[in-house]
């Protein structure tokens, strides 16, 4: 009996286990743990360890809203393009049940963003930036305005821990985040750009094609490089070596390599940035 009790609870677990491994990948599991990651470093130098984990699953709530919007609504052309790895498309995550997550966890975000450490300030900044993410789902990502909500998204970012105290944001840590939405935003349209031209999308890199795209990266990752040495001598080094080799990877495979490049050198870069001295 005890056995058997056993191994019920066991197929429970594995059950469960698989559910949410689903719902996780269905809110595109690595650039929501990296946000939420970079968000958790911004706030440590201003917040407290308790507080910054906090701040870390707010923003964490908040990918998974935008995460979940996205694959909801881009569930027919996925299907289309026969992208049955993602859980929504192939059908192991039914529209309905979606739903009920992304409304579940709106209600949690704005709790934690209001009522957590960011206060009415720092929240409402937090659920605005929200509030483009899922702008893009529904609008955006159709137009030449596409890479907007990714501006003013990335810009919040390290923005909103010194809103939510009330101070102003460093004028470079904020325009460096809004020129890293748009390589983001460009990066991450670059592996499936042909096949969302082919179906009838037309944000900006779709209407610019592969090669304006990867220019446009390269020149903001550039303008980025260049601000923060200006605020970090002491990286001018590590920026020295590190972009040659993500601008060769970029240019080398830029639908293999370049959105994955490009989030590793903004972990690291915010990593150096935050813990190194002038």
């Amino acid at each position: 009996m005890i056995a058997r009790s056993q191994s019920i609870r066991l197929k429970l677990w594995n059950c469960t286990e698989g559910v949410l491994i689903k719902y996780l990948w269905a809110a595109h599991f690595p650039p929501t743990i990296l946000v939420t990651a970079l968000a958790f470093l911004f706030s440590r130098p201003l917040f407290s360890m308790n507080s910054s984990i906090i701040i870390g699953l707010t923003i964490f709530s908040g990918q998974l809203v935008v995460g979940w919007t996205n694959d909801l609504m881009d569930v027919e052309s996925d299907r289309l393009q026969g992208r049955i790895h993602k859980p929504v498309a192939s059908g192991e995550i039914r529209t309905p049940h979606l739903r009920i997550a992304i409304y579940t966890d709106l209600a949690v975000c704005t709790a934690l963003s209001i009522f957590g450490p960011l206060g009415v300030k720092g929240g409402s900044l937090h659920l605005l930036a929200v509030g483009f993410g899922v702008s893009y789902n529904l609008y955006f990502k159709n137009t030449f305005l596409s890479p907007i909500p990714y501006i003013f998204a990335f810009t919040a970012l390290p923005s909103t821990p010194y809103v939510a105290l009330g101070i102003t944001p460093p004028l470079w840590l904020a325009i460096c985040g809004g020129l890293f939405g748009i390589v983001a935003h460009f990066a991450n349209v670059l592996k499936d750009l042909e096949e969302d031209r082919a179906i009838g999308i037309k944000g900006l890199p779709q209407l610019l094609g592969a090669n304006k795209s990867i220019i446009i990266t390269i020149v903001c990752l550039i303008i980025i490089s260049t601000i923060i040495s200006t605020q970090r001598v002491s990286l001018i080094p590590w920026l020295a070596t590190s972009l040659p080799i993500a601008v060769t990877l970029i240019l080398y495979r830029p639908k293999k390599f370049g959105f994955s490049t490009i989030m590793l050198l903004a972990l690291m870069d915010v990593i150096l940035l935050l813990w190194t001295d002038r």
